[in-house]
C-alpha cells in the first residue's frame, strides 16, 4: 500500500535527490569546488527535458506567428539605465547582527508567513512585531534594510561598463526599427526570445526555481494603441476556459473561477482583446509545455501591485508539491514605456506610422517566464515518490516531453538477440531519442526506464527471430502489445502525437507474455 504524500519540505528533498541521482540536475555547481549557490548543471536527462520544453515553447509561439530572435546577453550600462534596471532593480537586504548572514527580506517574510501581504515600507515594523530572528543562528537582525543590486556588472573591452542582462525582454526591444522593416512596416507583429539571463541573487535557495544564471523565454507583441480593442487573433481564444483569479475573488478569499475568455471580456476582466489574447497565449504555452490545467491559476495583479507603466498585469501560478502556489509567468501590457525610454536615451525616434496611423510609439504586450521553472514544475508534478510495497519510483512525464522516448531491450545478450535489438535501436534512433539497455533482468530494466520517464519499451525475444515481432510496453499502464518491428517507428510516432491509443498499437499480450 502506498504511503501518504510527503510534506512539502520532505517532498522537495525527495525530488531534488531524484533529479540528482537520475541525471536531470546536478549541483550547486561546480561541485568539485564545493559549489556556488544559484548555479546548476543540467545532466543528460535534464538537458533533454529542458530542450523538449523549449521546443514546445517555440512550436507554440511559431504556431501563433511569433518569430524567434537571439540578442546579446551583455550590453553597455546606458541600455540598463534607460530600462531602469541600474537604478531600480534591487532586492531588500537585511543582515543578522550575530552571524552576519544576509537575507532577502520579502522572501524571508513570505517563507515564514505565506498568508501575509506586507508592503515594502512595512518590512521592518513587521519583523519587529513578529519577533523574526535569523533562521541560521536565531540572532537579531540589524534595524536597517539595504538595497542589493541584482545586476551583474562587467567590463567590455578596456573601460566600457556593461551588465549581463537580468532578463531577455530589454534586449528584444532594441532591434525594433529592424523588426518594423522586416515585417513590411505593418503592425501588429510578434517576436520571442529564449536565452540566458543573470541576477545576482542574495541567497538563492529554491533549487532551480531561483538561480543566478537561468534561461528565460519571453514574447513581445508590438501593436498600435487602437489595434488593441478589436484583435483579430482573439477568435481562437474566445471559447477556451481559463482558471481566472481576479481581484474580486482574491479579496473574497474564493478560489479561481474557470471562465470562457468570451465571458471574461464581457465582464471586463481584461482591458482589451489584444491583452486578453496575450494572457490566453501564455496559458496555452504552459499547457503545451506539459503543465496540467488543474495545477494552474491566472492571478490578476492588484492596482497597487502593478508597475507604474503597466496598464494591466496577470501572473500564471502553478501549484507545486514542494512550494505550493508559485509564480511562473508574468503577462504585462507595458504600453509605450520601453520604446519611449530607449528612444529617449538613444536619441533615436522609435515612433512609426503606416497608411492608417500617424507617427506614434507602439505599445508592447509581454509574456515572460523562466524555462527552468517549467522544467522544475514538470519534475515536481510528475515525479511519483517510491511506493513502499512495490518499490517503484516513476516519472510520469507526458510522453511527448519525455527525455528518452524509447528504451530498447534484448531479452538475452546471446543467441543473436543482442544484435537484433541493436539493429532495431539504430533504426528507431533516427526518429527518436532512444536508450539501449541489456544490463540486468528485464523487470529491472523496465523499472529504470520508468524512473527516467521513458514512455515506451521495446523487448526483442526469441519469437522476434522467427516472425519479426517484438513486445511494446507502455510505461503508465504497464500494458504490452505485440507488433512487427517494421511498424515500430510509425506506431510510436502516432502514440506520441496522440493519433493512436496504446490498445490499438498491436495484439495485446497476457500477463504470461503470450499474445491473445
Amino acid at each position: 500500500m502506498a504511503t501518504a504524500p510527503p510534506a512539502p519540505a520532505e517532498f522537495l528533498q525527495e525530488v531534488t535527490s531524484f533529479a540528482q541521482q537520475k541525471g536531470f540536475v546536478w549541483g550547486p555547481s561546480p561541485e568539485i569546488y564545493g559549489g556556488l549557490s544559484g548555479f546548476y548543471d543540467y545532466g543528460p536527462l535534464g538537458k533533454l527535458l529542458k530542450n523538449n520544453v523549449e521546443n514546445a515553447i517555440r512550436a507554440t509561439f511559431q504556431r501563433h506567428d511569433f518569430w524567434e530572435v537571439e540578442c546579446p546577453t551583455i550590453l553597455p550600462s546606458k541600455v540598463w539605465e534607460a530600462s531602469g534596471h541600474v537604478g531600480g532593480f534591487h532586492d531588500p537586504l537585511i543582515e543578522c547582527t550575530k552571524c552576519k548572514a544576509h537575507f532577502r527580506v520579502d522572501k524571508l517574510i513570505e517563507e515564514l508567513y505565506p498568508d501575509e501581504q506586507v508592503a515594502p515600507a512595512d518590512y521592518m515594523a513587521f519583523i519587529e512585531r513578529k519577533g523574526i530572528v535569523c533562521p541560521s543562528c536565531q540572532g537579531k537582525f540589524a534595524r536597517d534594510i539595504k538595497k542589493h543590486s541584482l545586476m551583474m556588472k562587467t567590463t567590455i573591452g578596456l573601460d566600457i561598463v556593461g551588465y549581463n542582462r537580468p532578463e531577455t525582454a530589454t534586449t528584444t526591444y532594441l532591434p525594433f526599427p529592424r523588426y518594423f522593416e522586416f515585417f513590411r512596416k505593418k503592425l501588429p507583429f510578434g517576436v520571442f526570445q529564449i536565452g540566458k539571463a543573470y541576477r545576482n541573487e542574495i541567497s538563492p535557495r529554491q533549487f532551480i526555481l531561483r538561480m543566478r544564471e537561468f534561461t528565460q523565454a519571453e514574447g513581445q507583441l508590438f501593436i498600435y494603441a487602437d489595434q488593441k480593442g478589436a484583435f483579430e487573433g482573439i477568435g481562437e481564444a474566445l471559447d477556451d476556459e481559463l482558471p481566472l483569479w481576479d481581484n474580486a475573488l482574491q479579496a473574497d478569499g474564493k478560489e479561481p473561477s474557470p471562465m470562457r475568455m468570451r465571458d471574461a471580456l464581457e465582464r471586463k476582466h481584461f482591458r482589451n482583446q489584444a491583452y486578453a489574447y496575450t494572457v490566453w497565449l501564455a496559458y496555452r504555452l504552459f499547457r503545451n509545455a506539459g503543465v496540467p490545467a488543474d495545477r494552474m491559476r491566472l492571478r490578476q495583479h492588484a492596482p497597487d501591485e502593478k508597475a507604474f507603466y503597466a496598464d494591466d498585469a496577470w501572473d500564471i501560478e502553478v501549484r507545486l508539491s514542494s512550494f505550493g502556489w508559485t509564480e511562473m509567468c508574468g503577462v504585462h501590457d507595458r504600453t509605450t514605456y520601453d520604446l519611449t525610454q530607449h528612444g529617449k536615451f538613444s536619441g533615436k525616434d522609435l515612433s512609426v506610422s503606416d497608411e492608417t496611423h500617424k507617427k506614434e510609439v507602439p505599445h508592447v504586450l509581454e509574456i515572460a517566464f523562466g524555462v527552468d521553472r517549467i522544467s522544475f514544475a514538470l519534475l515536481d508534478i510528475f515525479y511519483n515518490p517510491q511506493d513502499v510495497k512495490e518499490g517503484k519510483t516513476t516519472f510520469h512525464i507526458p510522453a511527448r516531453l519525455a527525455p528518452i522516448k524509447v528504451a530498447d531491450f534484448p531479452l538475452m545478450k546471446n543467441d543473436g538477440l543482442d544484435a537484433l535489438a541493436r539493429g532495431i535501436h539504430d533504426g528507431l534512433s533516427e526518429a527518436f531519442v532512444c536508450r539501449f539497455d541489456a544490463a540486468g533482468s528485464v523487470g529491472r530494466r523496465y523499472l529504470r526506464a520508468s524512473e527516467e520517464g521513458t514512455p515506451y519499451c521495446v523487448t526483442v525475444d526469441y519469437a522476434s527471430k522467427e516472425d519479426g515481432t517484438v513486445t511494446l510496453r507502455d510505461r503508465d499502464t504497464e500494458a504490452q502489445v505485440r507488433l512487427h518491428k517494421d511498424r515500430l517507428a510509425e506506431t510510436i510516432s502516432a502514440l506520441l502525437a496522440g493519433r493512436m491509443q496504446f490498445s490499438e498499437a498491436g495484439v495485446p499480450v497476457t500477463a504470461k507474455g503470450a499474445a491473445e
